[in-house]
């Protein structure tokens, strides 16, 4: 009886540490998004969606909350990268203490690899990276964090898996892209306590 209960009660607790937080970008407003570069929800047919429209002055588009803060868990996204002449694509942000703080997975279609890196006092290091085409149009990322370790998966299939230990605070989440990659994001999902 003892054991049926203590089991229930991890049950629950871990019910009420897992949280899931959608946006969608239907009724949300950047206000609370910090931005480097043009930023700004846009109507298609099937509805709206985040997109860059112009490149920052730096080298990386970031756009990103620090309302939520995520340590482990999944974050999720819709990407599709509508163009660019030096890069394309992009992808999530994690963890993200600042500007020149923070994980990221992007995929670009130019290189047609997709990639993890963590952005440290400015500075981008490649941690891992997997070759993949894939089709024109929108296309789902996932990460999975738990502890130092992390997956990605694109469209549900695992293509990364890596550790790292140079980020072991929570911090926000966003999207990311680089140079004058100008790309859509939608229902972007993030699941802290996984």
């Amino acid at each position: 009886m003892l054991k049926r209960f203590i089991l229930l009660l991890t049950l629950c607790s871990a019910l009420l540490q897992s949280s899931e937080i959608v946006y969608d970008f239907e009724r949300e407003n950047l206000a609370a998004w910090y931005q480097l570069g043009s930023w700004s929800i846009t109507p298609l047919e099937q509805g709206k969606v985040l997109s860059l429209h112009k490149k920052s002055g730096k080298a990386f588009n970031l756009c990103y909350t620090k309302e939520i803060q995520f340590l482990d868990g999944t974050v999720t996204v819709r990407f599709k990268a509508n163009s660019g002449r030096i890069d394309q694509g992009g992808g999530i942000m994690w963890r993200v203490q600042d500007d020149d703080n923070y994980y990221v997975a992007r995929f670009n279609p130019l290189e047609d690899n997709f990639r993890f890196y963590i952005v440290k006092n400015g500075n981008r290091r490649e941690i891992a990276s997997a070759d993949l085409t894939l089709s024109r149009g929108w296309h789902e990322m996932k990460i999975v964090q738990k502890g130092a370790q992390f997956e990605g998966y694109i469209d549900g299939k695992r293509y990364l898996k890596a550790r790292d230990t140079r980020l072991s605070q929570s911090g926000g989440v966003g999207v990311w892209t680089k140079a004058d990659a100008l790309t859509s994001f939608d229902d972007l999902i993030v699941v802290n306590g996984e």
